[in-house]
């Protein structure tokens, strides 16, 4: 019992790290100095080990509620910008890079130097042009490839799939059934 509660512990550490983080995202480089930026990490981890902890839960959560209102333009650029990044190394990662004909080593940002601060600009922009940066809340496209790649599946295609694994693997139902034949009747002489 001890360690499924360990990991309950830790799913709910993990939980709390992970919501706190989308909403607490700035960067080094959103602060005039390194001081003030170590502070801002300090007392994020100080909120994220009170609330794992439960200690005044209801002040801290009246805290991210308020800080969010006040941010909250700030909070959804810096997740487009990482959503920006994302999308730029896993195109890199796939070489779409150097398909498109953009050229890294010309920039400093992958590409993104020529665009006005504060401008958005997708990870592969072919013409260079800024665009706003989208308000609201984003709206998924449909059905289709997730963010990774992969293909939503319905039950029966997972299961489809997962026989077909089991075959190429060499395993298939009649073996597995005359080997329990075999130890059952085995075991009756023992």
């Amino acid at each position: 019992m001890v360690v499924a509660s360990g990991t309950n512990a830790f799913a709910k550490e993990m939980a709390i790290r992970k919501r706190i983080a989308s909403i607490y995202n700035k960067r080094e480089e959103d602060f005039p100095s390194l001081r003030e930026y170590n502070d801002y990490l300090e007392e994020v981890e100080d909120m994220i080990v009170n609330l794992v902890d439960g200690i005044d839960v209801p002040a801290i959560e009246a805290r991210i509620a308020e800080y969010q209102r006040e941010n909250a333009d700030q909070i959804m650029n810096a997740q487009a910008r990482k959503a920006e990044e994302y999308a730029a190394a896993l195109a890199a990662s796939k070489g779409q890079l150097a398909q498109t004909g953009v050229d890294l080593s010309s920039s400093s940002e992958a590409g993104t130097s020529a665009v006005a601060q504060g401008a958005y600009a997708p990870a592969i922009a072919g013409a260079g042009i800024a665009q706003p940066r989208p308000m609201g809340i984003p709206v998924p496209l449909g059905s289709g490839p997730d963010m990774l790649g992969f293909e939503y599946e319905d039950e029966e295609t997972m299961k489809l799939r997962a026989e077909k694994a089991a075959k190429a693997g060499g395993w298939s139902v009649e073996i597995s059934k005359k080997r329990a034949l075999e130890e059952a009747f085995a075991s009756i002489w023992i």
